[in-house]
């Protein structure tokens, strides 16, 4: 069963607001990605202190790429666990699409944390004159492609807002009279019932999991899904509006 956040009890047309369970369980997730940060960007500069700038001149011994090597594999560890936990904590208390600059940067700061804690180094390996040629190509490609891992788990491509919850929990609310709804441990969407077709084969497992909008987010749904009309029938909910489909 997933963790339930399930808000305070709003009624349709109120402005979505995470409860205070769901506040404090965002505000630990976003501490402990922070400090996952700042290790990710102290691994960088002790790769840049001590082992690139500090020994100028010094041959670059097989040791020496280890270290390099293995450091660049901890940055990207400490990048991608933060960028997760992050964006986690914005599932359960996400920023308000209105406010546009608040939004795209409490839903991108991962991916810019991880460049910070990968560009320099990356560059500085490239220019380093220490490292023969073979050992740019091996320490900086690894880097690269480090970097580029970490940075896209750092994007959310489909960030949640006030705003979706809001329209989603009414919309539900429309249709069923409570802020519940469906969904399956293979799916990405949520529904209005767990009669529809879209959950017979988790119905059938007996997986279906059920909670309120903000419970089918915090377990990693994007939305509501785009067959309400055909699931209004399906459960029963004939005759019905048709919601709002959120954003």
């Amino acid at each position: 069963m997933s963790n339930k956040v399930t808000p305070e009890p709003d009624a349709a047309g109120a402005e979505w607001k995470p409860s205070a369970q769901a506040n404090s369980s965002a505000t630990q997730l976003r501490l402990i990605a922070i400090i996952l940060w700042v290790a990710a960007i102290a691994a960088e500069l002790g790769l840049i202190f001590g082992e690139l700038l500090a020994k100028n001149g010094q041959p670059f011994t097989n040791g020496r790429m280890a270290i390099l090597i293995g450091g660049l594999v901890v940055i990207a560890i400490l990048a991608i666990a933060g960028n997760l936990l992050w964006k986690k904590a914005n599932r359960l208390d996400p920023a308000h699409k209105s406010v546009t600059v608040r939004f795209f940067i409490q839903n991108q700061l991962g991916a810019f944390i991880t460049l910070l804690a990968f560009v320099p180094l990356v560059v500085l390996i490239f220019l380093d004159k220490d490292l023969g040629k073979g050992q740019k190509a091996v320490a900086g490609g690894i880097g690269v492609v480090l970097a580029l891992v970490a940075t896209t788990l750092g994007i959310d491509f489909n960030p949640p807002s006030v705003e979706q919850y809001t329209a989603e929990r009414d919309s539900v609310i429309e249709h069923v009279g409570s802020d519940t709804v469906y969904w399956g441990p293979s799916s990405d969407v949520f529904h209005i019932c767990d009669k529809v077709s879209d959950l017979s084969r988790a119905r059938d497992a007996g997986t279906i999991e059920s909670g309120s909008v903000a419970d089918a987010h915090a377990a990693g749904m994007d939305r509501l899904t785009l067959k309400v009309d055909q699931e209004q029938k399906q459960c029963g909910f004939a005759g019905a509006a048709a919601p709002e489909s959120g954003n």
